[in-house]
C-alpha cells in the first residue's frame, strides 16, 4: 500500500517535533519492514523523521514537494510539483491509499480534509497533539468528518495499532 504520513513541519530538534522523532522513525521503519511505500510532503519535521526511519530500513520514500523545495535527505523519489504547499497537499491525496496523521497545524488539517474529500481513510496517531488530536473530538459518529461518510477516520494510540488498521483496510480493498 501507499501510506501517506502527514504532520508537523519544522526543526526536528525543537518542539513540537522533537518529542515525536522516535515515534516517527519507528513508524517509518515499520512501514518499510511491512513492504509499504511511504508518501509524504518530503520536507522537515514529521516528514523528515518518518522518511529517515523508512530509508534506514531500505524502504521506498516518495516526497511530494512544493515548488523549489529540494526536500529532506531521506527521499527515494522527490517530486517537485511546482505548486504551493496547499495544492501539493491535495495532489498527495491522489497518490496514497491511506493517511496516518501525527500532530500538525493548519497544513495537516488541510491534508486530513483533502484525504476525506478523496475518500481516503485516515488514522489519527493520538497523543501527538495538534489537529491529529483536535479533530477526533468533532467527528460525526466518532469516525466521519461530515454526513456524507466518505471515509472513516480512526484513532490509534501506537504505531503498531495504526499499522494494523492500515493492513486491515488493505485487506478489504
Amino acid at each position: 500500500m501507499r501510506i501517506g504520513v502527514i504532520g508537523y513541519s519544522g526543526d526536528i530538534n525543537k518542539p513540537p517535533v522533537k518529542p515525536l522523532v522516535e515515534l516517527c522513525e519507528t513508524l517509518g521503519e515499520e512501514i518499510a519492514r511491512r513492504g509499504h511505500v511511504l508518501v509524504n510532503g518530503g520536507r522537515d519535521g514529521v516528514m523528515e523523521a518518518v522518511s529517515k526511519g523508512a530509508m534506514n530500513f531500505g524502504g521506498i520514500v516518495v516526497g511530494i514537494l512544493p515548488k523549489s523545495d529540494f526536500g529532506n535527505d531521506y527521499l527515494t523519489v522527490a517530486i517537485d510539483t511546482g505548486m504551493d504547499f496547499s495544492m501539493r497537499s491535495i495532489l498527495m491525496m491522489y497518490n496514497v491509499d491511506v493517511v496516518i496523521s501525527i500532530g500538525g497545524k493548519v497544513g495537516t488539517a488541510l491534508e486530513l480534509f483533502a484525504a476525506y474529500a478523496h475518500s481516503k481513510s485516515a488514522i489519527l496517531l493520538r497523543g501527538t497533539g495538534g489537529w491529529t488530536d483536535r479533530i477526533a473530538s468533532i467527528l460525526l459518529d466518532g469516525k466521519y468528518i461530515d454526513d456524507r461518510k466518505l471515509a472513516e477516520v480512526k484513532s490509534a494510540w501506537s504505531v503498531q495499532e495504526a499499522l494494523e488498521m492500515v493492513e486491515a483496510l488493505g485487506a478489504t480493498r
